[in-house]
């Protein structure tokens, strides 16, 4: 089975950042086991599915039968080498730097947005209990989130463009193998205070040049998700199972953080044409993606 056709923004916090209550069954994930990128999505997938199929159904992945979040579940975490992380002005660490997967809260999030934008026929078939019941379930799982926020952000199918501003686009990692091995990967790190100066730097210039909606609030939601976790943290932006969608040499020929950097560096000496010329190259690399999601 492929893995999810998901890609991923994802914060890894320094462990000494968290709190003890929550280090705590982090730090027994690392002297024990924990993931990766080669099984992540899998592990993700399954939790989910184990929800929808247990008796009965659970609300949210990673929760127990009686509404309470799951030991296991809170131990779920992806593990980073402050090495790994290329450092333009920025300090990061001190390792490990760790990345909750917060499956139960990211659901919840996805939740709230089912119920502000679905039809209600299409709410009353879906879920179990009553709208407000649902509602007040997960505003409490999300309440209870340490720091406020989940430290992974996901799409499907696509990667959003105004992600690309956030990382170097000479510090793309990329692994190439078939398509069904779980080690193809293509993603860029950053420390936090990088990223930061990167997304209010766009951020600045979309909004003058294109005005508040698009790609300008893009990067006004992501500067903002950003401000939540620890300064020393680092960011990743992986194109996780989309790699499957992709053959090996439109991985490779790739430019698709070098053209959305250029097109900040275009917006910021006012060049249209190169702005023009650098989306169509960008329309032309993730159209058929797209495609391939309305067929699906």
């Amino acid at each position: 089975m492929p893995r999810p056709f998901v890609a991923y923004l994802r914060v890894y916090e320094p462990l000494s950042s968290f709190d003890d209550e929550v280090a705590k069954p982090l730090r027994a994930a690392l002297e024990t086991d924990h993931l990766d990128h080669t099984t992540v999505g899998e592990r993700e997938r399954d939790m989910w599915l184990r929800s929808q199929l247990s008796q009965p159904p659970t609300l949210l992945p990673g929760e127990l039968a009686n509404g309470d979040p799951s030991p296991r579940a809170a131990r779920e975490l992806l593990v980073l080498d402050p090495a790994e992380v290329p450092v333009e002005q920025a300090t990061v660490g001190p390792g490990p730097l760790v990345c909750p997967l917060d499956v139960r809260a990211r659901s919840a999030a996805a939740l709230v947005g089912f119920l502000s934008s679905a039809h209600q026929a299409l709410r009353t078939a879906a879920l179990p209990t009553s709208t407000d019941s649902v509602r007040e379930k997960a505003a409490a799982v999300l309440s209870d989130l340490p720091g406020g926020a989940v430290h992974i952000v996901s799409t499907t199918w696509t990667v959003p463009l105004p992600w690309f501003t956030l990382v170097d686009p000479e510090h793309r990692h990329l692994v190439l193998a078939t398509r069904e091995d779980p080690r193809r990967q293509v993603c860029w790190r950053v420390a936090m205070s990088d990223a930061r100066r990167r997304v209010a730097k766009a951020h600045s210039l979309a909004e003058r040049v294109l005005g508040d909606q698009g790609p300008t609030k893009v990067l006004e939601d992501t500067g903002r998700w950003l401000e939540h976790f620890h300064p020393h943290s680092a960011v990743e932006l992986d194109y996780g199972g989309l790699v499957q969608l992709l053959d090996d040499e439109e991985l490779e020929s790739d430019t698709s953080a070098e053209d959305v950097n250029a097109i900040v560096a275009a917006l910021e000496r006012e060049d249209v044409e190169a702005i023009a010329a650098r989306f169509e190259r960008l329309r032309d690399f993730w159209g058929d993606l797209a495609i391939r999601e309305r067929f699906n």
